[in-house]
């Protein structure tokens, strides 16, 4: 049952107030969860045969950054193949998709509950679903589903008013305007909501309509590819070709023919001429990834061509004008190779026009609940798993753990986690929940320094009458020091400290009235 105050005024107040996309969109579910007083909301995009959240209150951490498959979600396909509301009988037999993820139930299996959902079209095409879940019986009657069929067409201008607020930021970039705000981006395959992110992606928006040289800059397995992808479907070279070369996989000998091409007869083995990757770019871009592996000689003619845009197959007598647009990427510090000899100073500077630092994951925050949700989705899928999800203290290991091999580490440990537990025999129609366990963070850790030797005089003699507080009491305390000093670095503001905490903003504030930190 809805309660009596009407929404329309706060929502209408919304789509004529300047704010950023994500903001505009928490502030629609949040609002609606209040009206339907129920557990959770979460407003998901259509992208292609999947489900992106967009924005959720109610559900885990992690939820926004995993997409669901609507082949493998009856009651999503159900929203979505009509126009109006779709109510779910409190006994109906179809899975729910958030099963285990509801943040008041998290990792048990969802009681008998009420689940309505619309679909959703913005000028007049399919845009995805809102979905609501009540843990109350009878909480979505008539008058409820009734109500969200009105206030859909709400919805759908308020996403609409955000697309086209998208849609000029993007034509003031176009023309030039490095000042647009980049919060109404659609970050597509690249999860993340942190401050470095952000920060980031709309340094690339800026830089990929220009035809400067970039160099992507990061340690292994930031996803310096994706980014790169990101630069190239932004330009004006989209509607051509990006081709990629892993420098480190060229052999030293076979180098130079695989960017630029061979005559017929230029070495033994060239029985025809062929093209190499810099023609196969032609009007497009080249990502040169881990660029900092090209041979010297290599090096030479790259700089040749980035100088004058003319290469010159091995064994032939005239050049070839290109067109190519060259993005790097390495992991390596340029700069030290220049000092040592092993990189060209003149290319490292045609190449570093413009160098774009990527965060590691370590920097990004909450953004590793974020990309672990997204693994921990696409593994319950491979798996076969009715749900798949990360206990408390699994997410505390993700956060305190530093991340050397960063995202492309995290995708492992999620998978190699999801195949230990179904090795130990989890049922999988069950909700499977990855303990700290299972995701081996500290076997990776670096060893801790071994602990300073304690004078023989200083240390208290160990003896029946030893005194121990009670664990429950260490750990209550063990909790209010962190969430005083979460508090301390964030300025006393809850919803930052429950990020940098992990935890849900919600939880944060009843943990904390229970540990006597609130009224």
């Amino acid at each position: 049952m809805v309660i009596n105050t009407p929404m329309d005024d706060t929502l209408l107040a919304d789509l004529v107030t300047d704010l950023p996309r994500a903001e505009r969109l928490q502030r629609l579910v949040s609002r609606l969860r209040a009206r339907f007083r129920c557990g959770a909301v979460a407003l998901l995009q259509l992208e292609e045969e999947q489900l992106r959240p967009v924005a959720v209150d109610g559900l885990v951490g992690d939820a926004l950054g995993r997409r669901f498959v609507v082949g493998q979600h009856p009651r999503l396909a159900a929203i979505l193949a009509r126009r109006g509301v779709t109510r779910f009988h409190h006994d109906s037999s179809l899975p729910d998709p958030y099963d285990g993820l509801i943040d008041e139930h998290a990792g048990e299996p969802l009681p008998v509950h009420d689940c309505m959902g619309i679909g959703l079209h913005v000028e007049g095409r399919p845009w995805g679903a809102l979905t609501l879940d009540a843990l109350d019986v009878g909480t979505f009657d008539a008058a409820a589903q009734a109500e969200l069929q009105r206030l859909g067409v709400l919805i759908e201008a308020a996403i609409r008013t955000t697309r086209l607020e998208a849609e000029i930021r993007a034509l003031r970039l176009a023309r030039g305007d490095a000042r647009v705000d980049g919060g109404g981006r659609d970050e597509g395959e690249i999860v993340g909501q942190s401050a470095a992110i952000g920060r980031l992606l709309h340094e690339l928006d800026v830089v990929a309509d220009s035809e400067l040289p970039v160099l992507l800059l990061g340690e292994t397995g930031v996803g310096k590819e994706l980014f790169a992808h990101r630069l190239h479907r932004l330009s004006r070279r989209r509607a051509q070709a990006l081709v990629h070369v892993n420098c480190a996989a060229l052999p030293e000998s076979l180098a130079e023919s695989e960017l630029f091409g061979h005559a017929r007869g230029a070495f033994s083995g060239a029985l025809s001429e062929r093209p190499g990757r810099f023609e196969a770019a032609d009007g497009g871009t080249l990502f040169l990834d881990e660029v900092g592996e090209l041979p010297l000689a290599v090096q030479a003619k790259l700089l040749r061509t980035l100088q004058n845009g003319e290469i010159q197959r091995l064994g032939a007598d005239r050049p070839r004008r290109v067109d190519v647009r060259v993005i790097a990427a390495t992991n390596r510090n340029l700069r030290e190779h220049v000092r040592d000899g092993s990189f060209r100073a003149d290319l490292y500077h045609r190449l570093s026009v413009y160098p774009i630092p990527i965060p590691p994951l370590r920097e990004r925050g909450n953004d590793v609940l974020l990309l672990a949700g997204r693994f921990l989705e696409l593994n319950r899928a491979r798996l076969g798993l009715r749900s798949l999800r990360l206990s408390g203290a699994a997410q505390a290991a993700l956060h305190r753990y530093r991340w050397p091999g960063n995202v492309r580490e995290l995708e492992h440990v999620i998978s190699r986690a999801a195949l230990k537990a179904m090795s130990r025999g989890v049922d999988r129609s069950a909700i499977v929940t990855l303990e700290a366990d299972l995701l081996d963070l500290d076997g990776l850790e670096a060893p801790a320094p071994p602990p300073a030797a304690v004078p023989p005089t200083a240390a208290a003699p160990a003896d029946a009458t030893t005194t121990l507080p009670p664990l429950r009491e260490a750990v209550d305390a063990c909790q209010r020091d962190a969430i005083r000093q979460a508090l301390a670095a964030h300025g006393d503001n809850w919803a930052r400290a429950a990020r940098a905490l992990g935890l849900d903003a919600s939880n944060l504030h009843k943990l904390a009235r229970r540990l006597g930190l609130k009224g």
